[in-house]
C-alpha cells in the first residue's frame, strides 16, 4: 500500500485496483484450466436447401431420389423378361409346326406352281396334290397293313411249330439240349415277371393313348399350315414384301427362290435313295424267297429315308420278322446282316454323293448339318437340317463375295508334290529315248 506518499482516500484505491488485478489472474488461470468453450451450433440453411432433412442425399447419406425409379423400371424388365421366356416356350411347339410346314410347302409348291400354269386354281391346285399324296400314303400304309395283318395271323397259327424248328436249329447248331417243356416250364417259373410286366404295360396304356393322339394332332396341324401356304403362297410372298422397300424385295424373292430349289433337290435326294434301298433289298428278299418280298422292299425303302432317327430300325424290323416264319428261321439272320450292311454303305457311299449333288452340300456338311439339326430339334431338327443348310449355302453363295485365289503351292501340298512326280517321269522317259537312240545308231 502507498500510505505514506498519499491520503487516506489515495491509500484505499491503490488497494482496491491491486485486488482486481488478482481477481483477474485468478479468473484467466480458471478459464485455462478448464478448456477451450463449447462451439456453437451452425447456423441452418438458407433458400431451397432449407426444406431438406438429415436423411436426404445431399445432406446426409440416404438414398438418390432416382434410385427408386430405376428399381421399379428394372424389376419391370425382369418380369416382362420372365413373362416372354415363358410365352416362347409354351409356344416352341408351334414355331416347330410351322417351320415344318413351310419347308413341306416348299416341297409342293413346284407341282402347284406346274397346275396352275394349266388353269387351275391354286386352291384347287393344293387339294389335288394332297389328295394324290393322301392317296399314296393310305395304298402304302394299306398294303404294308394287309402284309403285317396276314404275317401275324400266321405266326400266331404256326407258332408251336416255329419253336420246334428254332430249337431244332439251336440244338444242331450250338451243341445243345433244349427241349419245349423245359421252356415250358421256365415260363410258367416266370409267370410273376410276366405279370408284372403286364399289369405295367396296362397301366401305360393311357400315356400311349395321349401320345398318340397328340401325334395325330400336330400332324392335322401341319397339314393345314402346309396347305394355306403352298395355295397362298404368291400372297405369302406379296406380304412379306409388302412390308420391305422396293430395293430389298428382289433380295427377299431371290431367297424364297433359292429356298424352294434347294428343298425339292433336297426330297429329290430323298426319293432316290429310297428307290436305291427298295430295289436292293428287293433283291435280297427275292434271293432269300421271302414272302411279299416287294411290300418289304417298299417299306425298307421308304421307312429308313423319310423317318428320321428310329426309320433304319424300324425299316429292318419288320423284313427280319418275316424272316423268322420262314421254314429256314437263319434266314432272319441273313437279312439282319445284309439291313446292316447296306445302311453303311448308304450312309458313307450313296447318301453323301447323292445329297451333296442334288441338295449341292458338301457330305461333311450335310453330315454336320443333321448332328446340329437333332441336337437342336430331335427328329425334326434332322428332316429339315439338310433342306436348310443348303439353303443358308444358296444364301452365302449368292451375297458373299468371293475373290480369285492365287496359285500357291502352299495351297495345295499333294498337286505340287504330283507334278514332281510328273517331271521325274518325263526325265526319265527321254533319258530312255536317249539311251536307245544312242544304241540303235551303234
Amino acid at each position: 500500500m502507498l500510505e505514506r506518499s498519499s491520503g487516506m482516500g489515495q491509500t484505499v484505491r491503490v488497494a482496491s485496483s491491486a485486488e482486481q488485478q488478482n481477481s483477474d489472474r485468478s479468473a484467466q488461470v480458471a478459464d485455462e484450466a478448464a478448456g477451450p468453450p463449447p462451439a456453437s451450433p451452425p447456423a441452418p440453411p438458407s433458400g431451397p436447401a432449407a426444406g431438406r432433412t438429415a436423411g436426404d442425399g445431399l445432406w446426409g447419406s440416404g438414398m438418390p431420389p432416382w434410385l427408386p425409379r430405376a428399381m421399379v423400371l428394372a424389376l419391370a424388365l425382369v418380369g416382362l423378361f420372365q413373362l416372354a421366356d415363358w410365352a416362347f416356350h409354351q409356344l416352341i411347339d408351334l414355331f416347330v409346326m410351322l417351320l415344318v410346314s413351310f419347308f413341306l410347302s416348299l416341297a409342293l409348291e413346284p407341282a402347284v406352281d406346274r397346275l396352275a400354269a394349266r388353269g387351275v386354281r391354286r386352291g384347287v391346285g393344293t387339294f389335288l396334290v394332297f389328295v394324290a399324296l393322301a392317296v399314296a400314303v393310305a395304298g402304302f400304309l394299306t398294303a404294308l397293313g394287309t402284309l403285317l395283318v396276314d404275317q401275324v395271323a400266321k405266326i400266331a397259327g404256326d407258332l408251336p411249330h416255329l419253336l420246334d424248328n428254332l430249337i431244332a436249329w439251336i440244338n444242331r447248331t450250338f451243341q445243345q439240349d433244349l427241349s419245349l417243356d423245359e421252356l415250358q416250364k421256365k415260363l410258367l417259373k416266370d409267370s410273376g415277371a410276366i405279370e408284372t410286366y403286364a399289369q405295367q404295360a396296362a397301366d401305360n396304356i393311357w400315356g400311349v393313348s395321349s401320345t398318340l393322339l397328340g401325334g395325330l394332332f400336330q400332324a392335322f396341324t401341319v397339314g393345314l399350315f402346309t396347305f394355306y401356304f403352298t395355295a397362298d403362297g404368291p400372297r405369302v410372298r406379296r406380304t412379306v414384301c409388302s412390308m420391305l422397300p422396293p430395293a430389298k424385295q428382289a433380295e427377299v424373292l431371290r431367297a424364297w427362290e433359292i429356298a424352294l430349289a434347294k428343298t425339292g433337290g433336297y426330297l429329290y435326294s430323298r426319293a432316290l435313295l429310297a428307290v436305291a434301298s427298295a430295289l436292293a433289298h428287293w433283291v435280297m428278299f427275292a434271293l432269300l424267297d421271302l414272302p411279299y418280298a416287294a411290300a418289304l422292299a417298299v417299306w425298307v425303302g421308304v421307312m429308313s429315308q423319310f423317318v428320321p432317327t428310329i426309320g433304319t430300325y424300324l425299316a429292318g424290323a419288320l423284313p427280319v420278322l418275316v424272316a423268322l416264319t420262314t421254314p429256314q428261321p437263319v434266314d432272319a439272320v441273313w437279312v439282319l446282316v445284309f439291313v446292316v450292311v447296306y445302311q453303311q454303305i448308304e450312309n458313307y457311299l450313296l447318301h453323301p454323293r447323292i445329297t451333296a449333288r442334288t441338295v449341292d452340300v458338301h457330305p461333311a456338311v450335310a453330315f454336320g448339318s443333321v448332328i446340329a439339326g437333332a441336337a437342336l430339334l430331335g427328329a425334326v431338327g434332322a428332316l429339315i437340317a439338310i433342306p436348310a443348310a443348303a439353303t443358308l449355302q444358296g444364301f452365302v453363295g449368292t451375297y458373299v463375295r468371293r475373290y480369285e485365289v492365287a496359285t500357291d503351292p502352299r495351297i495345295d501340298r499333294g498337286e505340287q508334290r504330283r507334278q514332281r512326280r510328273e517331271l521325274r517321269r518325263e526325265a526319265a522317259r527321254r533319258l530312255r529315248r536317249m539311251v536307245g537312240g544312242d544304241s540303235g545308231r551303234k
